[in-house]
């Protein structure tokens, strides 16, 4: 079957599952297409200007909870797909100075990759990004102990955090020059040890000017750190290692570490180091004289708008694709990881291309490692009556 039908009988063909606003576009039509095996593609478009939103099946966990992928497509080509579990991107593409297009993000064609152990993950992460210390924090005189799942130290929100949630779909914007989805999900005193019930809103949005957009949005009914970021690894050339990458970064300042990876407390100039981005350098030209072992950058670097409004953080660029990504962000920090742990023999990702070590980036935009331990780096207690807001935007442009 393939027709046009209203949204309203859209939305009870798909048991209701999209909640769908949209932004005064009268051209918004919806259509189902019934699959070979009985299940559903549904598509939500602007037909004058061709921005559109795509859902399909992705599999089921192993309670019959069903994933479903989100494909939004631009009137330009750019296509985002990312998964309501876990809000993981799976594909990001993007055309080259050619014209073609390419896959720059790594991820898997497959939930059940997913579920087990696919390591280029692309998820939301929460409730805290990166490391705390010994998994310990205290707030308002009581100590926590989170999940101890990185060495002595908890990582990305412990053994279940926000990587591994099916989200909630609370609306849909459709608009000549955006494609947008806003998610959300509870998560409840206590989990993972963390305080507070703490209600999170994500939105994913593509524009017609090939930016893409994460908008993190969070209140909570006690005090709770709160550190959101997303973890997609990215790849200009769409294949091979990352070393050709040229990257700039707009901070002159990073947080140094100890061997377990988490900061000393120190705030130290990049000036004269290997961590030195501040003018456009190849990621391989120093990347085995970091200290870090396996070799590689995962170090957190001090923006230098400190996080006081929307501003340019990074600049990748690979020479022979012609691609440029712009990371734009109100973050007061961004982590640099480059797969320094990935299988040197190589993970298959969609398409069947495979990368090892060193095959990607990431620029995770966030608060500090283990800053509700560090009175001298920037808040990350959210506190009742506070709203969490913040917002990455990824712009791609070719040269």
């Amino acid at each position: 079957m393939n027709r046009f039908i209203s949204r309203r009988q859209a939305l009870a063909g798909l048991g209701a599952t999209l909640a769908t606003s949209i932004a005064g576009c009268s051209s918004y039509q919806t259509e189902i297409l019934t699959q070979p095996d009985g299940s559903h593609i549904s598509t939500a478009r602007d037909a004058k200007s061709g921005m559109k939103i795509e859902k399909s099946s992705f599999g089921k966990l192993a309670d019959g909870s069903p994933v479903s992928l989100y494909t939004l497509t631009s009137d330009s080509g750019t296509i985002l797909k990312f998964t309501d579990y876990g809000l993981i991107i799976t594909e990001l593409w993007v055309k080259d100075r050619q014209g073609k297009l390419g896959n720059v993000v790594l991820g898997a064609d497959s939930l059940d990759r997913y579920l087990k152990g696919f390591p280029f993950t692309g998820a939301a992460i929460g409730r805290f990004a990166n490391r705390i210390a010994r998994g310990r924090f205290t707030l308002d005189g009581k100590q926590y102990q989170l999940a101890i799942n990185n060495g002595p130290n908890h990582l990305h929100g412990g053994l279940a955090g926000f990587d591994k949630k099916v989200w909630k779909v609370i609306s849909e914007e459709i608009t000549a020059s955006k494609a947008g989805i806003r998610f959300g999900y509870t998560s409840r005193d206590g989990e993972e040890n963390y305080p507070g019930n703490l209600k999170v809103e994500i939105s994913y949005s593509l524009f017609a000017n090939e930016e893409v957009q994460i908008h993190y949005h969070a209140t909570s009914d006690k005090p709770t750190p709160i550190n959101l970021t997303n973890h997609s690894y990215f790849n200009l050339a769409g294949r091979g290692d990352i070393k050709e990458h040229e990257l700039q970064l707009w901070a002159d300042h990073y947080t140094p570490v100890d061997a377990e990876l988490i900061p000393t407390g120190m705030i130290a100039s990049v000036k004269g180091t290997p961590l030195d981005f501040t003018t456009p350098n190849l990621i391989g030209e120093r990347l085995d004289k970091t200290g870090l072992t396996p070799p590689g950058y995962d170090h957190n670097y001090v923006l230098n708008n400190r996080g006081r409004e929307v501003a340019l953080a990074a600049r990748a660029y690979h020479a022979e694709s012609g691609r440029v990504m712009e990371v734009l962000t109100d973050q007061p920090g961004v982590q640099l990881y480059t797969s320094n742990f990935a299988p040197v023999e190589g993970v298959e990702c969609v398409g069947g291309i495979r990368f090892g070590r060193h095959g990607a980036f990431c620029l995770e935009t966030q608060n500090f490692p283990d800053a509700v331990n560090r009175p001298n780096f920037p808040s990350a207690i959210l506190s009742p009556g506070a709203t969490y807001d913040r917002t990455t935007t990824l712009r791609f442009s070719r040269r």
